[in-house]
Order: C-alpha cells, then sequence, then structure tokens
C-alpha cells in the first residue's frame, strides 16, 4: 500500500512559475501508473509562465479562482474563467497558462499522461 502525504513532498517552484509538489510519478514511486499527478499553487495575483507539454494534461480545481488560457496547435487562444470544482483538459503541445484572478491561492491538481518528463515541455519566455 502507498500513501503519500502532501505536506511530506517537497514544494518547488516549476518551470512555469507555480509552486509543485510531486505526488505521484511512477519513475519515483513503485507504482503502476503511465500518468504523473502533482498539487500546484498560483498565488493570488500570479499567472503561471505560458508553456507547452508534448503530452496531454488535466487540471482539476481545488480551491480559488482563476482564468485559463489554452492555445492548440493551429488554433485561436482560448479563454475561460475557472474555479473550484471545474476540470479543465489540455491538449498535448498546447500553448497553456492559467492567471489567478480571486482572493485566494488557485489550488490544482495536474495530471500528466503519459508522465511528466522534462523534456517533454517547453516553457516560453517571451
Amino acid at each position: 500500500m502507498l500513501i503519500r502525504k502532501l505536506l511530506d513532498c517537497e514544494e518547488f517552484v516549476a518551470g512555469d512559475g507555480t509552486l509543485l509538489r510531486e505526488v505521484l510519478h511512477p519513475d519515483k514511486q513503485a507504482v503502476a501508473l503511465r500518468y504523473s499527478l502533482a498539487h500546484a499553487i498560483v498565488p493570488v495575483g500570479h499567472t503561471s509562465i505560458p508553456h507547452a507539454l508534448a503530452t496531454s494534461e488535466v487540471y482539476y480545481l481545488l480551491s480559488g479562482q482563476g482564468e485559463m488560457h489554452i492555445q492548440p496547435e493551429s488554433s485561436e487562444l482560448e479563454v475561460q474563467p475557472v474555479s473550484a470544482g471545474d476540470l479543465v483538459y489540455i491538449p498535448p503541445h498546447a500553448k497553456q497558462w492559467i492567471r489567478n484572478c480571486g482572493p485566494e491561492p488557485l489550488v490544482f491538481l495536474c495530471i500528466v499522461d503519459p508522465a511528466w518528463q522534462a523534456a517533454d515541455e517547453t516553457v516560453f519566455t517571451d
């Protein structure tokens, strides 16, 4: 049996600028999973850095309010408000970022399938 406590997972600043805790990753725990699971926080007034993954990703919002920006390959930018209880599917290679526009931290789970790898992520700095 594997039980992971969130506060036992090291918090770090991810490449997209979010505060991240990697909860499950098949390269780091003995689990038979294709996906990785992380807990993310975007502080009040902050926006994650635009980035794209070669893989699909799902955000499940736990608390807060935000604005999700997704630009699929060869498509126009889509912008939608999001809040606790919302699930957002992000297709592979889509440029994405999320802005916290509420009065509390924006907290969400990130599921990446197949599991997140540094080589699969592009961070846009301009």
